[in-house]
């Protein structure tokens, strides 16, 4: 199996069997490792619109109390003063929060099942596989 990370890579040799079952976990590894980068690509987007929602509290901070702040609720703005500004943008920051700190527990379950399956399939084939991703 070669995919274009180089991760689950394997280099048959002529005294080097491959079973199903070993097969099925090269498979199943390349799957984890595909769904690792999806989350951290993931977790890196909500990362920015973070920074993006601390940015816009710094901003507002310079507001005088009456003015009206545009926010966006869906597709459409309405016009809210500071302090319901300052609060949705609370409310957006400890949701986005804890979307990152879910997302990265995630990404550590499946190191950990990664971890596993490393342990095995180089136990088992050494330097005939590669699951190290290519730098």
């Amino acid at each position: 199996m070669s995919g274009n990370s180089g991760k689950g890579t394997f280099q048959p040799d002529s005294d080097v069997h491959i079973s199903y079952e070993d097969q099925q976990k090269i498979n199943i590894f390349a799957r984890l490792n595909a769904k690792l980068e999806d989350l951290k690509d993931e977790a890196k987007v909500k990362e920015n619109d973070l920074k993006s929602i601390e940015d816009a509290c710094d901003e507002i901070s310079l507001f005088d109390d009456d003015e009206l702040i545009p926010y966006l609720v869906g597709e459409v703005f309405i016009c809210q003063n500071l302090e319901a500004t300052q609060k949705s943008l609370e409310e957006a920051k400890e949701k986005i929060t804890q979307e990152i700190f879910a997302l990265k527990t995630k990404c550590e379950g499946i190191k950990d099942q990664m971890s596993e399956l490393k342990g095995h399939l180089y136990g088992k084939f050494g330097s005939h596989i590669n699951l190290e991703a290519d730098e």
